[in-house]
């Protein structure tokens, strides 16, 4: 079931500098906790606390985001999209999926819900376990072109052409267990 991953396909087409992704509220690969889904199934649609490595030299900024490529879309589903977070952000603690709790001068894109914040995970009904992609990307400027209101994907094409380096942590949420 868990035959494409976007971020390597990603990784054919320009070649990043790692960054260790980590979460103090789940293991790479393991289960999302309850208070990062969807209100409406459970949870607090709180995002969970991410934190990494220390970034290339030239780094000016950082861009975050949540991505679901199991939903029954044909083109997945944007849980979350940040940009423009200082150079010097190493930790996001859990909530601040909205602008009002981000660094200064960071900015949110609408979500699926075009919602500009976070919304938790929330896998239909006989559609299987699915992952969620939280990603993070060293920027080489300091401020992205993008006025706001954007898609994510957009965001994607425009980080893609400034990274230096990704990290990629991956959670999942089984529709069965709610």
């Amino acid at each position: 079931m868990f035959s494409y991953d976007p971020y390597a396909e990603l990784a054919t087409l320009r070649d990043f500098a790692p960054l260790e992704l980590t979460s103090p509220d789940f293991e790479a690969g393991g289960p999302l906790p309850l208070f990062a889904w969807s209100a409406g199934r459970g949870g607090e649609d709180r995002s969970p606390g991410l934190q990494w490595s220390q970034a290339p030299e030239g780094t000016k900024s950082f861009a975050v985001s949540c991505f679901d490529p199991d939903a029954p879309t044909g083109s997945g589903f944007w849980h979350w999209a940040a940009f423009d977070l200082p150079a010097d952000t190493t930790v996001l603690p859990s909530g601040t999926g909205a602008v009002a709790a981000l660094p200064a001068g960071a900015k949110v894109l609408p979500n699926e819900a075009r919602l500009k914040q976070y919304i938790g995970a929330a896998p239909p009904e006989g559609t299987g376990v699915h992952r969620y992609f939280f990603v993070v990307d060293a920027l080489d400027v300091d401020k992205l072109d993008l006025d706001g209101d954007e898609t994510p994907a957009t965001l994607g094409f425009n980080r893609h052409f400034h990274t230096l380096a990704r990290g990629v942590l991956m959670g999942t949420a089984d529709p069965a267990e709610r």
